[in-house]
């Protein structure tokens, strides 16, 4: 007597796991992109995300949001006014004086508020120290899932958001979906994404949402504000011109010579994660995926394997210039110049190279 078949096993991962959404969940529509600004000032990946985000509309055929919070004035509706720019098709704004500095419980209350009120399918922040803070807040509130440091967004076939971040420590990368919950939310690094061209709009359609908070319903007080702009830390993700150096300089003496080149070059000088746990250089200036991700016109790699940690943060660069001793380096496979050398004896050259061909002026212009 015959068996019956038995059923073939389904396929472990996301096909197993995606499921019909919910008739609340299946409201949820549309792209927004949280503006983050402090005292005025609108941090840059804002609109690397609104590049991000009006492709993903696009796709979705969906509109494109920006949500500014902030207090009431002119910086607030400035950014509102330049998210248009930036390829928004409406802007909602939370503006309130409770709200001049970040703390997690007044901007985690309006940004909540405004998701479950108009509710996005799509949410990007940037992953910044504010926005990594209030993206988990958020996203705990809500109860919907987070992908956090995202190197890659994506629409798939069945329109939800495919984000892709490094994981294992870098050597590999993951595709994450957020299945049956909305909204689908991420974050991303500066200078993962490509700015986009900024192109002068008028303002469009604008919400405006109450606060419903008063300062004595907050627990944390403000009691001073030192901008990051006026600590002496490093620049190394808008640079233009980044040189670095890696385990292959062999001492942190010999990490002089990165540094000695890069002020010839009137560059930002990095390195890479080995460096920063050996207490070689400060952790303000690693560069990869746990560190600082990068774009610069140009990048000299100077003794630095490039494991796929390291690329991660560097992709984005116009012109890569590796140098290594070891033909087989990592870092060869994706550098637009490779030279297999000892970089302790390189660099020195170079830089007496380029103190005597560049002037200040000369400087100047390669910058620009």
């Amino acid at each position: 007597m015959s068996q019956p078949a038995k059923p073939a096993p389904q396929p472990a991962g996301r096909a197993s796991a995606k499921k019909e959404l919910s008739e609340h969940f299946k409201q949820y529509k549309h792209v927004w992109v949280f503006i983050e600004q402090e005292r005025g000032h609108v941090h840059p990946v804002s609109w690397e995300l609104m590049g991000s985000g009006r492709r993903l509309a696009d796709k979705l055929g969906v509109q494109l949001a920006a949500v500014v919070i902030g207090p009431k004035g002119e910086a607030t509706q400035a950014a509102v006014a330049e998210s248009f720019c930036y390829g928004a098709d409406l802007a909602y704004i939370c503006a309130d004086d409770v709200l001049t500095d970040y703390r997690n419980e007044s901007y985690t209350k309006a940004l909540t508020d405004l998701v479950n009120t108009y509710k996005p399918e799509i949410l990007l922040l940037g992953a910044t120290t504010l926005g990594r803070d209030l993206a988990g807040a958020v996203a705990t509130t809500l109860l919907t899932g987070l992908t956090a440091d995202c190197t890659e967004l994506e629409v798939d076939a069945d329109n939800s958001l495919a984000a892709t971040r490094p994981t294992f420590g870098g050597s590999l990368l993951c595709t994450i979906y957020t299945l049956n919950f909305r909204p689908q939310m991420a974050t991303v690094r500066p200078r993962v994404m490509s700015m986009p061209d900024r192109v002068e709009k008028p303002v469009g359609r604008v919400i405006e949402f109450p606060l419903g908070l008063v300062e004595a319903d907050i627990v944390t007080k403000i009691l001073a504000f030192v901008p990051d702009r006026d600590k002496a830390t490093s620049n190394l993700a808008y640079a233009d011109i980044v040189v670095a150096g890696g385990l292959g300089l062999n001492s942190p003496e010999n990490f002089q010579l990165v540094r000695q080149l890069a002020s010839v070059l009137g560059a930002e000088y990095g390195c890479s994660r080995p460096l920063v746990q050996k207490g070689w250089v400060s952790a303000d200036r690693q560069i990869g995926q746990t560190g600082k991700t990068i774009r610069p016109k140009l990048y000299i790699a100077a003794g630095i394997s490039g494991a796929i940690q390291h690329r991660v943060g560097v992709d984005g660069s116009d012109l890569i210039v590796a140098i290594n001793t070891d033909k087989n380096a990592p870092i060869f496979d994706f550098a637009h110049l490779a030279l297999v050398t000892d970089a302790i004896r390189l660099l020195p050259a170079l830089t007496e190279a380029f103190r005597k061909r560049l002037s200040p002026h000369t400087r100047d212009r390669i910058a620009s």
